[in-house]
């Protein structure tokens, strides 16, 4: 198939993050020059996911087989849905997005075992909306020996470099990005909103606002040193985390006995002080913070008493959209035909266009 060579290109971007606090729709604007690329993130919008999914999209790693399938096409169709709602609200002109860029929704993540698998079908979308979808961002790179994950420095770098030395998201996860002598590493640091929504909903609420509960309670020792004490914490880049170790591993370590509000402060200790320490380790300056947890005031507060990083929160807009634009530029990039994988990061064997591409017909 030809590549498309347009300088800019109009693209939706789709996020569907773990800690499932909805779809973010992203419409961006990207100018490629010759030596840099500049964007405009025209609008945005987060979407909660209806109980009819969010509940199957909890449990999605215990379906069957054919349930996994149905919910595949059932959460495609949610998103063609919700993407033709967007186009009409914003008065978009459908004849001017080149593409639809898709994360989709992680299910399972095991590149040691030499796959990864977002659900949301391409086909789907395409189908229903009438408009190019790329998705399956992070297979090649696996299949190439990586992680397949994460792929947002590449636009960190390209679009963010003159505001920090370094990217925090704070989502599910968090992870970082940075250069180290000139070379891009990044990776997965340690767990952060899916645990704490957990802890949250515990005292009855869908996530701890502000980190005002967590402030209320207090650090068990021994929880804390369970927690820090996981081995994946010494392991060196690339690495990723997915849902999969949270069950094995973190939670398989959780005082179970805790109260919720002691649940929230621990944890919240064990995530600043885990992001501190690398921040330290790689002598970060400035960092640039986005994602959910970039709004848990608390856990900022805490990050502070580990590091002596400066931290950036830039416009709401960006700290809530970043990962839906970025997958929009990888989505471009790959209609550019240029690599949209950073082989230092992901431990991948060489850079790659990764995608996969659904016409509408």
């Amino acid at each position: 198939m030809k590549k498309n060579t347009r300088q800019k290109l109009q693209i939706i971007g789709l996020m569907s993050g773990t800690s499932l606090d909805g779809l973010d729709i992203a419409c961006c604007l990207f100018d490629f020059k010759d030596d840099f690329t500049t964007f405009e993130l025209l609008h945005a919008k987060t979407i909660a996911y209806p109980h009819t999914l969010e509940r199957p999209l909890r449990l999605a790693t215990s379906l069957k087989s054919d349930e996994l399938c149905l919910l595949d096409k059932q959460l495609g169709a949610y998103f063609a849905e919700q993407i033709l709602v967007f186009i009409q609200e914003f008065q978009l002109n459908k004849s001017e997005i080149a593409a639809v860029a898709s994360h989709g929704h992680t299910i399972f993540h095991q590149p040691n075992k030499g796959f990864t698998l977002q659900i949301g079908c391409g086909s789907t979308i395409a189908l229903n909306t009438g408009i190019a979808v790329i998705n399956d961002f992070r297979t090649k790179d696996v299949l190439l020996g990586g992680q397949g994950a994460p792929l947002v420095p590449i636009g960190d770098f390209d679009l963010f470099s003159q505001q920090a030395d370094a990217f925090l998201n704070l989502g599910g996860f968090s992870n970082i990005s940075l250069k180290q002598k000139d070379k891009i590493i990044a990776f997965d640091i340690c767990p952060c909103n899916l645990p704490l929504n957990r802890f949250a909903a515990m005292n009855g609420y869908t996530f701890d606002k502000g980190g005002m509960l967590a402030k209320k309670g207090s650090v068990h020792k021994e929880q804390l040193m369970a927690w820090d004490k996981l081995p994946y914490y010494l392991q060196e880049a690339p690495k990723s985390l997915g849902t999969e170790w949270l069950d094995e591993n973190f939670y398989a370590k959780y005082h179970t006995d805790l109260l919720p509000e002691d649940s929230l402060r621990t944890c919240v200790e064990h995530i600043a002080n885990q992001i501190g320490s690398q921040l330290e380790k790689f002598s970060i300056n400035r960092v640039l913070v986005t994602g959910g947890g970039a709004k848990n005031t608390f856990l900022l507060q805490q990050l502070k008493r580990f590091t002596q990083a400066e931290i950036i929160l830039p416009a709401d807009n960006l700290i809530d959209f970043k990962e839906a634009l970025i997958f929009a530029y990888l989505g471009a990039l790959f209609l550019q035909g240029k690599p949209n994988n950073v082989p230092s990061v992901t431990g991948a064997k060489t850079s790659v266009c990764g995608g996969v591409m659904h016409l509408p017909n």
